[in-house]
């Protein structure tokens, strides 16, 4: 495919400007087109209060969540050398699912002391947080005199997702009725609460996290050789592990505070884009953000028009498309002979 992160972007920008059309309330494109000042035809209040505080909001965080976990999924999978692999492993996701729980179920008692103009702040840094927090578990965990153990990186990425799912239920158990259908709507993903000041700070660590992801490509690819073949021609291997972990750290993290849990898309969106393009990162990393994003973006229009008034969680959405695609791989690999 010949330019193919151009035809990317204009896929990206065209799922974005249908999913601000779509919806309860009908814009046009031609009031979209008076909302960024490309039209002299003015706005109506009514229109403008939409397209401003409620669906564009919503639209970019789902666009940037997509990209975070899709550009992650890439460099976990280019790190862990396996297409199976996903930003989950690194018990990012797991750590601000617990973190989150915590404060929906037990943050009341101390919510009182929080200023009220920092409220809508609490469950983003505290999901943010406790995603960093495993993180750093799981990488303390995984290294050893300096060495950086993939094995063990997964391992123990596995058994943390394990001990914070085992949290999660017991909170779960003693959370009262409110407090449950908060925490499930959290733990299935969803932009239905999304408003810009909630999503700021999350918004500007992906802003800047997942565009510095894109200098590592020629670093991936030397990876995808072989830890060895990478040192041999100049890689800092360890630098390399630690520098992917903390990215996307960073963006995954910030993209779960955003949206709560959204499986699949650092699975699917990578792999699809590896089909379609190759393996050469210059063109994987940008094109799977973008792809991601989209992807994304179009899931939440159905999530919030399939039910209508009604709205169904986006990791439903996410699931229903991922597990067959997962199930699919697993049986091409095994084809294959072996995983």
């Amino acid at each position: 495919m010949r330019r193919p992160i151009p035809l990317f972007a204009l896929a990206a920008l065209a799922s974005v400007v249908a999913s601000l059309c779509i919806g309860a309330f009908p814009v046009g494109f031609g009031q979209i087109l008076s909302a960024i000042g490309l039209s002299s035809t003015p706005l109506d209040d009514t229109t403008a209060a939409v397209l401003y505080a409620i669906r564009a909001p919503r639209v970019f965080a789902a666009f940037a969540v997509g990209a975070a976990l899709a550009a992650g999924g890439a460099a976990m999978q280019s790190l862990f050398r396996n297409p199976l692999a996903d930003p989950g492993l690194l018990g990012v996701s797991s750590g601000a699912a617990l973190a989150a729980v915590s404060t929906i179920v037990l943050g009341e008692k101390v919510m009182h002391v929080v200023p009220p103009d920092l409220r809508p702040w609490c469950l983003p840094i505290a999901a943010f947080l406790g995603g960093l927090a495993a993180t750093v578990v799981v990488y303390r965990i995984a290294a050893r005199e300096g060495v950086t153990l993939v094995g063990t990186l997964l391992l123990a990425g596995i058994a943390i997702n394990a001990l914070t799912s085992a949290g999660i239920g017991m909170l779960v158990f003693v959370a009262d009725d409110q407090q449950l259908r908060t925490l499930i709507f959290w733990t299935m993903g969803g932009f239905g609460s999304v408003t810009w000041v909630a999503i700021a700070p999350a918004l500007l660590i992906l802003l800047i996290s997942v565009p510095t992801l894109l200098p590592t490509a020629h670093l991936l690819d030397a990876l995808a050789l072989g830890e060895r073949e990478a040192g041999h021609v100049g890689v800092d291997v360890e630098r390399l592990k630690k520098r992917l972990v903390a990215q996307v750290a960073l963006a995954v993290g910030a993209g779960v505070a955003i949206s709560g849990i959204v499986g699949f898309v650092g699975l699917i969106a990578p792999h699809i884009v590896r089909l379609l393009l190759g393996p050469s990162h210059r063109t994987l990393l940008p094109a799977a953000a973008l792809f991601g994003g989209a992807f994304l973006v179009l899931a939440d229009a159905l999530a919030r028009t399939m039910v209508s008034p009604a709205e169904l969680p986006i990791g439903v959405l996410t699931a229903l498309v991922g597990g067959p695609f997962f199930l699919w791989l697993l049986a091409s690999r095994a084809a294959r002979g072996g995983l």
